[in-house]
């Protein structure tokens, strides 16, 4: 396990914490996290914050392609398809709070599973607020106002998306990135690519470029 300098918020696409909290406690499934709070705000620790969990599987971020070895994992007990309570949200900002403070990590750095792996996960999922995140101080949504707008993939890029030559991701690989910005940032917008992705985009880009050490 390297030092912690992500987090990666889930949700666990179950019906109930007890079904979530076997599942992550059984070894047969080859899965694990760090944390794991329920609807009504109570939260398990479930993995040392210094060892690695198995929460992330393949994917990349800001030029880290190990996630599990350089990030804490957080479950949030969620089907996918409904809002996730006040209390539960703001048990996990206290977390978050908590967890950043010990170990330097930025608000920057609090990503969604859909973030590093956008072609494999949704969650944490269109309904999460990741606005009261970034009023809570423990996640960004808006970037500052930038002049510059770079090309969509640039952007993604910059701000962290695992793409290597933007060149060369064909449209399908394009679309799954829209998706998994929007999922995030424009959760109510569908259809093509739009002058405010790329807006939006570029001013995260510019005000919170992805260097991950390590």
């Amino acid at each position: 396990m390297m030092r912690p300098c992500m987090i990666v918020l889930h949700y666990t696409a179950m019906a109930n914490p007890e079904a979530a909290l076997e599942r992550l406690c059984n070894p047969q499934h080859e899965v694990s996290a760090h944390y794991l709070i329920d609807q009504k705000g109570a939260t398990t620790q479930l993995v040392a914050e210094a060892q690695r969990a198995w929460h992330a599987g393949a994917g990349a971020w800001g030029g880290c392609d190990d996630v599990n070895s350089a990030s804490i994992g957080v479950e949030l007990c969620n089907t996918g398809n409904h809002i996730f309570p006040a209390a539960q949200m703001q048990a996990l900002i206290s977390l978050l709070r908590e967890v950043m403070q010990r170990w330097g990590i930025s608000a920057d750095k609090v990503i969604g599973h859909s973030d590093m792996a956008p072609a494999r996960k949704q969650d944490p999922g269109r309904l999460f607020d990741w606005q009261a995140l970034e009023a809570g101080g423990v996640a960004v949504f808006r970037g500052k106002p930038q002049a510059q707008i770079f090309p969509f993939l640039e952007a993604a890029r910059q701000f962290g998306y695992a793409i290597q030559e933007p060149g060369s991701v064909d449209d399908v690989g394009r679309a799954v990135i829209l998706e998994a910005f929007r999922q995030r940032f424009r959760p109510q917008a569908q259809g093509p690519l739009e002058d405010e992705d790329m807006r939006l985009l570029s001013d995260l880009a510019q005000t919170y470029p992805a260097v991950l050490e390590t």
